[in-house]
């Protein structure tokens, strides 16, 4: 289900790397979009009618167009096959307007971004608005297997770039990963930071700046592999103020199943990486999937977007 959405037509699509395609979206009037800020998001209502979350990448500064990047998973669901392989150029297609859980910190001077993969795609329109603030520094380290799957290899390389762009590559072997601890062992400069790529960084880098203030510290999740498992069990929540027994099934998370009963709790990205919907837990045992809590929060609070129960019941204060 999509928002409040506009039909725009797909104007432009091109390979900028090995099963990544760039897409480029205009309203057939050429009338300016809604705006939106580095880090923002839109949903894309795909040919085959599946909704599916992409990060732009283009400059905030441009309100004609809005750019994705989209990698070809041949093993996932079927959203973005749809979209490369389906939509024509000329055709138009359902896209909501952008939302925005990974904003830059506009009192910030400094920021340390770190992509992994397709997880550049926000960064890319962090660092085009950054450029443009010559009194912000930042520093991006790009971590991805080969030259032949980094996208914006090009762009990201360019000299200007040199000194405040790192790409790593480990040819997918774990022992030549880039080793992100002296980065973050001491925050300088008051640093925010932003990191977006597969689910094991951005665990990885959780743990590497557990000393780091939260505020200080944003993810932004591109998939929900870890909303759903094929082990999970269904549990029952209880609402402490009005006494209320939730089933939730297997297949629905806790916001989810509190909607079906006409309960509604604060949430935003439910992706576990934003905090909008952090709640109290007051007994059971949590099995938490959220990047937001540090570990000594955990046994008081959850995520109710993503985490689920180790325990047959949780109570939690709503």
């Amino acid at each position: 289900m999509i928002g409040p959405a506009n039909r725009l037509r797909l104007a432009r699509r091109a390979q900028i790397a090995k099963d990544i395609f760039e897409l480029e979206f205009r309203r057939a009037d050429a009338a300016d979009l809604p705006a939106f800020t580095a880090g923002a998001h839109i949903q894309i209502q795909v040919p085959n009618e599946l909704v599916r979350k992409y990060s732009l990448c283009n400059d905030p500064a441009e309100r004609q167009r809005y750019v994705i990047a989209v990698k070809h998973e041949t093993g996932g669901r079927g959203g973005s096959r749809s979209l490369i392989q389906e939509a024509k150029i000329g055709d138009d297609l359902l896209v909501s307007e952008p939302v925005n859980n990974f904003g830059l910190s506009k009192r910030t001077q400094a920021f340390i971004l770190i992509a992994g993969g397709i997880g550049i795609t926000p960064i890319m329109s962090m660092i085009r608005q950054l450029e443009s603030e010559p009194e912000k520094q930042f520093k991006l380290y790009y971590c991805t297997r080969t030259p032949e799957v980094t996208a914006f290899h090009d762009e990201l390389s360019a000299p200007e770039l040199r000194t405040k762009v790192k790409i790593h590559h480990d040819e997918g072997d774990p022992n030549k990963s880039l080793d992100l601890w002296p980065i973050l062992e001491e925050r300088k400069n008051l640093a925010h930071l932003y990191c977006c790529g597969p689910r094991a960084l951005m665990e990885a880098i959780r743990d590497m700046s557990g000393h780091w203030p939260p505020s200080a510290v944003h993810f932004e999740a591109f998939g929900d592999a870890e909303t759903h498992k094929t082990d999970d069990r269904p549990f029952t929540i209880k609402l402490a103020r009005s006494g209320e027994i939730i089933d939730v099934p297997a297949g629905q998370t806790i916001l989810e199943a509190m909607r079906t009963r006409g309960f509604d709790a604060p949430s935003s990205c439910e992706s576990g990486t934003c905090g909008t919907c952090r709640t109290r837990l007051l007994s059971g045992e949590a099995d938490h999937r959220d990047l937001v809590l540090s570990d000594s929060e955990r046994g008081n609070q959850i995520m109710i977007c993503v985490s689920r129960a180790r325990s047959a019941q949780l109570v939690i204060d709503r």
